[in-house]
């Protein structure tokens, strides 16, 4: 297991919170997505060491940057 913590910026509510959580989630391989909103933090928990980009591209998707 991988534990990964990122830096996202622009979220400000629990909607933005459950859409980051739903896009990275989907990365394969990823276990869990914990996301904390006064910090920006998300923390992904993965069966392996996932690429950058398709966090970034996940986070992207969801409407959001990575720090």
């Amino acid at each position: 297991m991988t534990e990964t913590t990122y830096t996202v910026t622009g979220m400000t509510c629990e909607h933005c919170v459950n859409a980051v959580s739903e896009e990275v989630g989907q990365i394969e391989g990823v276990e869990s997505v914990s996301v904390d909103l006064p910090t920006g933090l998300v923390t992904v928990v993965s069966l392996r060491e996932l690429r950058d980009e398709d966090v970034r591209a996940a986070v992207d998707e969801a409407g959001y940057q990575v720090a």
